[in-house]
């Protein structure tokens, strides 16, 4: 018989996706050591966390957030009516924005999302002449001082066009070298949107980095920018690399188009990422009536093969009025304006936890010997009723130390 390793921490009962009944988790040096009913715990620097048959999970994945552009409420009026106003409002406060602004604006959401669950998280950070490095510093900051409780990666890209906003390349070259994990784009924005491509794909190349775009955010299916990044990212063997964010235009789709467009992504193996509270905010708010939703079907399509994620892009700012960096609240969000059956609620969660850890191809995600022992408990013995009813998000840990607890609340019911 092969002897039990020893174990610093053990999470005793924990339920798991996987499980059909509650299991220990032994962890040790941070890393998940094993996974077993009744695990051993012995000397005196092993310790016990009693989950109590709650649903164990191993945190939430944000692939879309802006922290460098959070919580702008107060700074402008908010009575934008179109992606491009709320662009527009941002970019004259942006080149006013201090490192230290920047820096406090997203620590306040940051702190939100690690008490909400979200242990690793994609924030897309705007680089060009007005904002120069500023923003990219802070958030490279942010990084390194909250590794204790989340793995932060950044991902670089040039809101407000690229070959048609001079200076922006030099920019973006420079945080690539810089410490940029990832590469964005915007071609919507530029002039040129196909040469904007073709540059964002050549340095996502040249510096070995994943692209993720902001793509096509409206609702006029006639023109899209789809077909190129296909293109592109089939003609670099760079599937499983790329990923579109808002791609609302899928929402317009009727069905056979939808088919084709899908088959497409899954061939090109390009992920979609569907950011619910800005999506429902700015789409569709020109109708009178019978306003369309502007939300594409996450759902759906990671039934047909599409990786995809759902994830919280921008939190209290012209983009999005709104938000409390839970994803959890995103996802049951999602389920409810996607009119996600109850047979749908476990991928709904999916899109939040594995799809999005697949699209940031991270390798070492997931409750699983040899991970890091990164673990959120939900107040739910049931992962469905995690989208149905919201339960509270009890206490997370991070490499087996623990970064937050949440205290159940106490109802006072009268004395007889």
């Amino acid at each position: 018989m092969t002897a039990e390793p020893a174990f610093d921490l053990i999470f005793r009962n924990a339920l798991l996706r996987s499980s059909a009944a509650p299991v220990d988790i032994g962890v040790n040096g941070g890393r998940i050591a094993a996974i077993e009913p009744k695990l051993t715990c012995e000397g005196l620097a092993c310790e016990a966390v009693e989950v109590g048959g709650h649903l164990a999970l191993p945190g939430f994945v944000d692939t879309h957030i802006h922290l460098d552009k959070a919580c702008l409420l107060g700074r402008c009026g908010h009575d934008h009516g179109s992606v491009s106003e709320a662009i527009r409002a941002v970019a004259g406060m942006k080149k006013d924005f201090t490192v230290e602004d920047v820096y406090a604006r997203g620590a306040r959401v940051l702190e939100r999302a690690i008490m909400h669950g979200t242990t690793r998280m994609r924030t897309h950070v705007e680089i060009d002449p007005r904002i120069g490095l500023r923003g990219f510093e802070a958030v490279k900051a942010l990084k390194r001082a909250y590794a204790w409780a989340i793995d932060l990666e950044l991902c670089v890209f040039p809101q407000e066009g690229l070959t048609n906003d001079p200076g922006a390349e030099e920019l973006l070259i420079e945080a690539l070298r810089e410490g940029g994990e990832a590469i964005g784009g915007c071609p919507y924005m530029d002039t040129d949107p196909s040469a904007h491509l073709a540059r964002i794909f050549d340095l996502a190349e040249e510096f070995d980095v994943d692209v993720d775009l902001h793509l096509d955010f409206d609702l006029d299916p006639s023109w899209w920018h789809l077909d190129e990044v296909c293109r592109q990212t089939e003609r670099r063997n760079y599937g499983g690399r790329v990923a579109i964010g808002h791609a609302t235009k899928l929402s317009a789709l009727p069905p056979e188009p939808l088919k084709a467009a899908t088959a497409q992504l899954a061939k090109a193996g390009v992920a979609v990422t569907v950011l619910p509270a800005t999506d429902l905010y700015l789409m569709g708010r020109e109708a009178t009536h019978n306003a369309p939703r502007g939300l594409t079907l996450a759902h759906k399509l990671a039934g047909d093969g599409i990786v995809c994620s759902v994830a919280t892009n921008n939190v209290l700012n012209p983009f999005t009025p709104f938000g409390d960096a839970s994803l959890l609240r995103m996802a049951n969000l999602y389920a409810n304006v996607a009119h996600a059956s109850v047979s749908d609620f476990d991928t709904c969660l999916d899109l939040v936890t594995e799809l999005p850890a697949r699209l940031m191809n991270l390798g070492d995600y997931g409750i699983k010997v040899g991970n890091p022992a990164d673990l959120i408990v939900l107040d739910t013995q049931d992962s469905r009723f995690a989208i149905a009813e919201l339960p509270d998000v009890l206490m997370g840990f991070k490499g087996g130390r623990q970064t937050f607890a949440r205290q159940r609340p106490t109802l006072f019911t009268p004395k007889s």
